[in-house]
């Protein structure tokens, strides 16, 4: 099975004044492709550095991350941004949806970054709109929309681009129980349909439990189950 996410002794630490904060004791952690991976654990656990560092966007202090076999160590950072626009996709806790935007705009603009027919992404954007029932909404900006439609354009957002891997961070966070599930099902059902990976790093177990593989972390150390 290939490895779409893969590292390895994953180290970070942070420091507060005098104190030092190990975020990360030597993570070791892979993604398979297509595959269904949530990561459980209390707030300040470390969950949301590890994804931060899984998505290049912060590095750690040792250790070694590649993504979709690519070493990112090695990567200048026009060479990350690149590869974070072609083979990840990320959802966040709050929908970060911008907000003079409709809808349809906010999840064409990862297609508009790459730089193809302005007409081939909103023709796209629309698609993945319908995939997450908001067709009927396509023209509404964020301030017209629901808690939950707003977390499904977001959703859409970062699916538009196919990419090998979605990194949610909490996607559910700020969700009731209903939209956290419909959430939670839209992604599974993408996941089935785009052949997707999906990591999903969540406290909450409800959300883990339909998860191919689920790892804990709990003072900075991550393992299996």
């Amino acid at each position: 099975m290939t490895k779409v996410l893969h590292c390895k002794n994953l180290v970070k630490t942070f420091s507060t004044g005098a104190l030092q904060v190990e975020a990360l004791k030597g993570a070791n952690f892979s993604v398979d492709a297509s595959s269904k991976v949530a990561i459980v654990g209390a707030s300040g656990s470390g969950k949301s550095t590890l994804m931060h560092l899984l998505g290049g966007l912060d590095v750690p202090d040792s250790g070694i991350i590649r993504v979709c076999g690519k070493d990112m160590s090695k990567l200048s950072d026009a060479e990350r941004g690149h590869l974070r626009n072609q083979s990840l996709g990320f959802i966040y806790q709050f929908h970060y949806l911008l907000p003079e935007f409709t809808a349809l705009e906010n999840v064409a603009i990862p297609l508009f970054l790459r730089g193809g027919p302005v007409s081939k992404a909103t023709e796209q954007a629309k698609e993945f709109l319908s995939k997450v029932g908001l067709s009927e909404r396509i023209q509404h900006k964020p301030a017209e929309l629901s808690g939950g439609e707003r977390q499904r354009v977001a959703s859409a957002r970062a699916l538009v681009t196919k990419p090998n891997v979605i990194l949610a961070d909490e996607p559910t966070g700020n969700l009731d129980r209903k939209n956290a599930t419909q959430v939670q099902k839209l992604m599974l059902e993408l996941n089935k349909e785009l052949g997707t990976a999906v990591v999903i790093v969540t406290h909450d177990r409800a959300i883990a439990k339909p998860m191919d593989r689920v790892y804990t972390l709990e003072d900075g150390i991550l393992s299996e189950g």
